[in-house]
């Protein structure tokens, strides 16, 4: 079984408005993004979503990849779709946000749109441990590899019945981790440090979205990503009915539709005719 999914028009009787690279979180999978995929396929758009390094049917080998790997994948699949579409949006959610701004970073102005969702630069989320001060102690450390910090209520999710369905989904291991190995902790604060310290170099246009009660990284990652990026075309909104995962709670509709008017205003014209540069 796979948990990728690619999403195409046949370019003929339904040519597509653009692509949309979807980027999932750290311990997750593509399943995350499905309907979220789905509704701008619905709407247009071809949509490409792939497991990152280290996630899949695998998830032992979660242990085996570092934060470079993640990049390297993103690089890859955005210079690939870039040589196929003239529109290509990157949108991601928690560690698939923070790599979504490292696209940003490196291929600025050729990157049509970011959509940065539940964008995780800390891990400083009310769920978390009272000692997670201590956390970076232990991820410099071997302990890292024997200890993973597991998955518990309320699974990023407000809303009771889709928690629920998460929690039947987690148990059976098939969409994504059950917890969330160390090493996976310490290759996203690496990976974080790093685009918090470029950000600036970011310049496409971008929607920011983060929930006020996310559970897994406060607001502060989403207010410094907007501070510090050098788009001048910006939107930052706070969700006040979601944790962390906006794509299944309370205001999902609202999430579809917002990333959806955002890629809509931001298509470039056919006629444009400017060549891709990798920077």
């Amino acid at each position: 079984m796979t948990l990728d999914f690619i999403l195409k028009h046949d370019g003929v009787n339904e040519k597509p408005k653009g692509a949309v690279l979807l980027l999932h979180g750290l311990t997750g999978s593509p399943f995350e993004l499905k309907k979220y995929g789905q509704f701008l396929y619905n709407n247009g758009y071809d949509v490409f979503a792939e497991c990152l390094p280290g996630h899949g049917e695998k998830f032992e080998e979660i242990y085996t990849v570092n934060y470079q790997n993640w990049l390297d994948f993103a690089y890859s699949r955005f210079e690939k779709l870039k040589s196929e579409y003239k529109n290509v949006f990157v949108s991601g959610l928690c560690l698939g946000a923070v790599l979504a701004l490292a696209v940003g970073m490196k291929y600025r102005e050729q990157v049509s749109g970011i959509i940065s969702l539940s964008t995780t630069l800390y891990l400083d989320g009310w769920r978390l441990p009272w000692y997670k001060c201590f956390m970076p102690i232990a991820l410099s450390t071997i302990l890292r590899f024997y200890y993973n910090y597991p998955e518990c209520e309320p699974h990023g999710v407000k809303n009771l019945k889709t928690r629920n369905a998460v929690k039947k989904l987690l148990a059976k291991g098939d969409v994504g981790m059950n917890d969330f190995p160390m090493t996976g902790f310490k290759e996203l604060l690496e990976l974080s440090a790093f685009v918090r310290n470029g950000v600036n170099k970011v310049v496409s246009p971008i929607l920011i979205i983060h929930s006020k009660e996310d559970d897994l990284t406060s607001t502060k990652s989403a207010e410094v990503v907007y501070k510090k990026i050098s788009s001048k075309d910006k939107e930052y909104i706070i969700l006040y009915d979601s944790y962390h995962m906006v794509l299944y709670d309370n205001e999902k509709e609202f999430v579809f539709e917002k990333s959806l008017r955002f890629l809509d205003n931001h298509l470039k014209s056919e006629t444009n005719t400017e060549d891709f540069v990798c920077i």
